[in-house]
């Protein structure tokens, strides 16, 4: 049996103090601010221009003239006068050889040479007295020409020993590798105590003045990069300054490591490269009518139609464009904007209509054909 001293609730009692109890919290809780969604965006600001960049390949700064110098003769090295990036002159002692054989050798052709001699000066004189006495008619003619044929042949001897003579004494003064240009050491192949064989290369030396960029050009752009002569060259060190450059030489023959075809671009005195620096080769052409680029993260595709987004008044707008064709990395649109708008770069997938944005930076586009045209002027 139930007490009575408890009260019954009943479910609509229960019921009627929650709905209460909810609507107390409802009271205490503060209500919700709206906030307006703003991205930001980076932009590009629209720009025309009549440069068409066909292509860019980065490549090395390299003397025009690079020799690898090795000895005339073999031998073991006993002094390098040179380190990598020594300064040289024309003349100048490089290294050295052992000159110890070389010389033993000069001097026993000098020794044969002696004989040689002293065997003409003999057969000389015993012409000379053979003639006197064929002039008394004490010989005959036939006495006097062996006489006069065995002079000769001592003279051919002392001839071929003279021969001999200076071709060691060439050998001898090839045991000094000298610098034939001026210009700065580049590359060093041998020390001291190696043992060398004739023509080794064990220095190299890059001639002062004209230097080139050497690149690899693709073989489905050779013939097109060819008859391109707007050609610009511009370091990785220095890449506002942009200076006009002229090929010089394309490999007919593909290099068998890379398959691409060598180049090289002579580049002016006035730019200030230092050998084994990078650079960047710029092949463009002059087009018709201005052109405006975009880069590909700044189209937005929905369904079959391709649009940019437009920044105005602080909001964005999607604006349908036609693209043209490609122009390095970045695409040609041929309608649908002018230059002067500003145009979202990143994030084009993340905004609608109407939606507030804003800026990151001043990201005012330097494209490569305006840097071109501005260095073309």
């Amino acid at each position: 049996m139930v007490s009575s001293r408890f009260p019954r609730f009943t479910p609509r009692i229960s019921t009627i103090y929650i709905a209460v109890a909810c609507a107390a919290l409802a009271a205490c809780s503060k209500p919700v601010e709206k906030t307006e969604d703003i991205r930001p965006v980076r932009v590009m600001v629209l720009a025309g221009s009549d440069v068409d960049v066909n292509a860019e390949f980065a490549g090395e700064v390299r003397a025009r003239v690079e020799s690898r110098l090795g000895f005339r003769v073999g031998g073991k090295i006993v002094s390098r006068k040179v380190d990598v990036g020594t300064l040289v002159k024309r003349g100048q002692v490089l290294m050295a050889l052992d000159p110890q054989d070389l010389k033993l050798s000069q001097a026993q052709a000098m020794a044969a040479l002696r004989s040689a001699e002293t065997s003409r000066d003999l057969a000389k004189a015993d012409a000379q007295r053979y003639r006197e006495l064929r002039g008394k008619n004490f010989v005959s003619q036939a006495v006097l020409d062996e006489k006069e044929s065995t002079l000769r042949a001592a003279q051919a001897s002392v001839d071929a020993q003279q021969a001999l003579y200076s071709g060691q004494s060439n050998q001898a003064a090839y045991a000094t590798l000298t610098a034939d240009v001026d210009g700065v050491v580049t590359q060093v192949d041998a020390e001291v105590g190696q043992v060398v064989s004739p023509g080794t290369p064990v220095v190299q030396v890059a001639k002062a003045g004209e230097k080139e960029i050497v690149i690899g050009l693709p073989e489905d752009k050779v013939d097109a990069l060819r008859q391109i002569t707007d050609v610009h060259v511009r370091l990785w060190a220095d890449p506002g300054r942009s200076v006009a450059g002229k090929i010089r030489e394309i490999s007919p023959v593909a290099d068998p490591a890379t398959r691409t075809y060598t180049a090289k671009v002579t580049v002016p005195d006035t730019l200030d490269a230092r050998l084994g620096m990078t650079a960047v080769v710029q092949f463009a052409s002059r087009t018709a009518t201005p052109q405006i680029k975009v880069p590909l993260t700044a189209l937005f595709h929905e369904k079959s139609a391709t649009s940019v987004w437009v920044v105005e008044n602080g909001a964005v707008k999607l604006v349908p464009v036609t693209v043209a064709g490609a122009a390095g990395n970045d695409l040609v649109l041929s309608a649908g904007v002018k230059p002067g708008q500003s145009v979202v770069t990143a994030g084009v997938n993340l905004l609608k209509p109407g939606q507030k944005v804003t800026i990151l930076g001043n990201d005012v586009p330097v494209a490569p054909s305006k840097a071109v045209a501005g260095a073309a002027k």
